[in-house]
Order: structure tokens, then sequence, then C-alpha cells
């Protein structure tokens, strides 16, 4: 029988607050470090690999995670999870997202069908769809294809299909699937959807709405800018247009859309990227052949979630070093820090995965819990945060863990030598030399000058960044937040911390003001 408590009640928690601390500049030096480095790394789906030679942990610290693995029931709530149970406690809701890429266990029966038929059908009819854009079956007015598909949605509608994309359109332009390049809007700032559409030909582009209720102010707000422009070009918006949102919704059988595709309300906004929110996008921009080669390689990571021996879970053993650092050892940041201009935009899709899953100050029950949960986390593409705020990581007052991400070959296979080492060469010799760097340190005379370190960081290294890699990735790092949230006895799948500002924004746009309320409108002429 699966129980839920919090953290400070556990025994094994009480284990590890008391296991002795590792002084990582010591243990990473010399030969000791070239030990650390070959021993402390766990294999990953699609050849990747974690590694966590640079962190705060022996094989004492390891142990007691184990322990507290055990004694939370972590892949046992892994498994209650992915059979149906209703682990959204906020909403009362079973969470599914794993579903869209594979059945991990017992088939889930919810809405009136079976919920893996659900997802596959949906992704089968986004793929029929892309295949007929493609082809040209389906067309403009003139009987000319669609060469753009913009996507208008926000946070999780946005945030993780971006990421996504941009991770893949320079290897799909190499293998010959690039399709449709791909736009977003998502700001309700009107210079958003208006620098967007001066981009494009609106005559030659598809809009992807998403909202799965269809009241989602911003994106229903850019929506009509969008139909504007439509209408301005003498265009007739609902040719122009398809919509994912549920099948509940007021956008499911609207007349305003070409299509509509169906998602449902046991998978979040941001870990809907295996959806069809994100499923419908990247199927128009690369092709659904290369959107099933993403669902496999996350399918393929969740597997290894499953493991209850956290040397072998790479997912649950990050969780379970991240909880240490950050409960433990006190750190309230963590920075995402990926040696790959591919994934640019993945850091800021990581700071909405974690920090609105695990941003909470109750546990699963409402009661108030007593220990730090979800932490910071930031993050930019190394060279470029090199050149930004790694002075801070390096030498600040405070310890910020570091996650790497890195990979052994480019996604386009352009490169040069210039003094006698390729840009790939150089780039990968920057994220190596951080983590030694960050780890042991330098002694100097001159303070300024001096390096402390102890400064710990993981990396997950690949070959190349391919859709299964990416999936797998993906993976990871969704199946890392939800081992925290159950070791912290929280809910990480509803998101009330989003609802009170829009209350009041609508408050605000009805002249319902009063107080501070009212001048602060008062200052912007609302």
């Amino acid at each position: 029988m699966v129980m839920w408590n919090n953290m400070d009640t556990l025994t094994s928690y009480q284990e590890l607050s008391k296991v002795g601390r590792v002084n990582l500049a010591e243990v990473m030096s010399g030969d000791n470090g070239a030990e650390r480095v070959k021993k402390y790394s766990v294999p990953m789906a699609e050849g990747m690999v974690y590694n966590y030679a640079a962190k705060q942990v022996d094989d004492k610290v390891l142990e007691a995670l184990a322990k507290l693995a055990e004694e939370a029931q972590l892949t046992e709530k892994f498994e209650a999870l992915y059979n149906g149970e209703v682990i959204n406690t906020g909403e009362k809701r079973m969470v599914l997202h794993h579903m869209t890429r594979g059945q991990l266990g017992e088939a889930v029966t919810a809405d009136g069908g079976d919920k893996r038929a659900f997802y596959t059908g949906e992704q089968q009819k986004i793929a029929e769809f892309a295949n007929k854009v493609h082809s040209g079956a389906i067309a403009n007015a003139a009987g000319e294809k669609f060469t753009t598909v913009v996507q208008i949605g926000i946070g999780g509608s946005d945030l993780g299909p971006r990421a996504m994309y941009l991770a893949l359109e320079n290897w799909a332009k190499v293998n010959n699937t690039f399709k449709m390049e791909a736009k977003f809007i998502s700001n309700v700032d009107p210079d958003d959807a208006a620098g967007v559409l001066a981009t494009i030909d609106v005559a030659h582009s598809l809009f992807v709405l998403v909202s799965k209720s269809g009241t989602t102010l911003e994106t229903l707000t850019n929506e009509s800018f969008v139909k504007d422009a439509l209408k301005n070009s003498g265009l007739d918006p609902a040719k122009h247009m398809v919509a994912v949102t549920s099948e509940t919704s007021p956008l499911a059988k609207s007349d305003d859309y070409l299509a509509a595709f169906f998602m449902d309300d046991y998978i979040g906004g941001r870990f809907s990227s295996t959806s069809g929110v994100g499923g419908a996008v990247l199927s128009l921009a690369f092709g659904p052949e290369v959107f099933a080669q993403f669902l496999d390689g996350a399918a393929a990571e969740d597997k290894l979630a499953k493991n209850k021996d956290i040397l072998a879970n790479p997912a649950l053993l990050d969780a379970l070093i991240g909880v240490y650092e950050r409960n433990v050892l006190g750190y309230p940041d963590t920075a995402v820090l990926p040696y790959s201009q591919a994934l640019s935009r993945f850091p800021a899709h990581l700071q909405q995965l974690d920090m609105e899953s695990n941003g909470k100050s109750v546990n699963r029950f409402g009661d108030p819990v007593n220990y730090p949960t979800g932490p910071i986390i930031f993050g930019e593409p190394g060279t470029n945060g090199q050149h930004s705020f790694y002075q801070l990581l390096h030498q600040g007052t405070d310890i910020v863990p570091l996650q790497f991400v890195g990979f052994k070959s480019n996604q386009m296979g352009r490169d040069v030598v210039i003094e006698d080492s390729t840009s790939q060469q150089k780039l990968c010799a920057n994220v190596v030399a951080q983590i030694v760097a960050f780890a042991c340190g330098k002694a100097d005379e001159n303070r300024n000058k001096n390096f402390e370190g102890g400064r710990p960081s993981s990396i997950i290294i690949g070959d190349k960044l391919t859709p299964q890699a990416l999936g797998a990735l993906l993976s990871h790092f969704e199946n890392k937040v939800m081992f925290q949230g159950f070791v912290w006895n929280i809910n990480s799948f509803d998101q009330e911390g989003v609802q009170l500002g829009k209350v009041l924004a609508k408050r605000v746009l009805a002249h319902e003001t009063d107080g501070a309320l009212k001048v602060y409108s008062d200052l912007f002429n609302i």
C-alpha cells in the first residue's frame, strides 16, 4: 500500500541529514577525480549517459538516498500514476502524459474509453492532417500549399513546443524532413503577434490555436489579432486555422477551424509536448514520422524510470541528488546549462516544468510543509552563459548546483578547423573545463583570482541531438520533477499559483477596482 507522508517524517531523511559531507574539490582532484568520472555514471536511453561525478555525493550518500527512495515508495508512486490512480489531488484527476508515448502498465479507462487508444487516435488524426497539408490536399483558397505554421498558445502551449521545434529545426533541415517553418505567438503584448505577422505571408500560413479550455484570455486575444490580419488580407480565417483543445471546449465543434484535435484534463500544459499540443505543430513542421521518433525516445526513457535501483534509474537518481542539495546542503537554485544552441529555449521550458510543478508550500492534502520544496531554475546555452552569469556561479556567495547537457557531434555536420580544433571540439572542451573548474577551483594569493571550487554539477552526454535523444531528454526532466514532488509530498500537477493574477486582471479590465489595484490601473490609463 502506497503511503503519502511528509519528507521530514521519514526515518531515511533523518539519516540522510546526518551523513558526512563530501569535499568535492578534494575528491575531484587528481586520480580520485578520474576514477569518479568513470564510476559515477548511469546509462540513459538513446545512448546518452547521466554523469554525476562532480556532485557532492559518495557511496554513503548514495546508500542513504536509496533508502529514502525505498521508504518514500517513489517507484511505487510512479506505478500508481501510470496505472491511472488519482495523483493530482488538487484537481482530483489522473496524470497521464506518459501514456501519450507508451503503455507503461495497465490499461486505463476514463471518459468512456481506453486512454492510450484515445492518445494514439489523436496522433493518427494529426498525422493524416499533416500529410494532407504537406501534399497540398489541404491548401489555401488559391490551391497553394501552406508553407508556415504558427502556434498560438501560452505557457505549456508555447514553451515546450517552441523549445522542441528549435531543438530539431536544424536537424530536420540536414535530414531532409523540414516541411514547414514554425512561428509562435504567446504574449498578449500586441507587439508579439504583430511582430510574427510581419515576418510571414499570411496567405500561405496555417495557424494552430491551442487552448484546453477554449477560454484562455491571452490565447483568444491573439486569435482575434490573427483573424483580423487574415480578414484584412481578404482571407477567410476558418480556412487557415486549426484548434487543439478539449472535446468539451467551445472550440471543439466550431466552424471557425479546418480541424480540431483533442487533449484531455489528465495532461497538464507543461507536460503536454508529447500530446497534440506539441504533436500538431511538430508534425506539420517536420512530418509525423519525426514526431513519432521523438515519442519513441521519451518512451524508452520512461521505461528506465520504473527501475527500483536508483543507480539504474537516471531520472530518480537526479531527483534524489537534487533533494539532497535542496534540503540537506541548502542550495536554493539550479542552473540548466545546455552546450547546444539547438537547446536555447530548453531551460525556459524546464523553468516552467519545475517551478510550476514543485513551487508549492503545502502538501498534497493542503497542509503546510516545514521544508523547502522546488528550487529556482534558470539557464542559458553555453558558451554564451560563460560570458554572462558564470561569474556569480564561480565566485559568488551562493553555491548553485549545475546541470550541463552536451553532445559529441553537432546537428548540421558543418564545422571548420581553427588552431588545430573544430568549433564542436572547442564547445565540448569548454563544458569539460567548466565541470572541473567548478568542482576543483584554483588557489591564488590574489583573492580576486581565487576560486574556492566545491561547486557541484552533473552532465548528460549524448552523441547527437536527434528526435529520439530529445524525447529521452524531455522524459528525464519530467520524471525528475515528478519524483521530487513525490519526495516532498506535494502535488506537482496543479498550478493554482497562476490563477489569482488572472482573476484580478479581469477585475481591472471590467473597471471593478479599488485601493492599490485602482491606482495602478490608473497609472496605465486602463
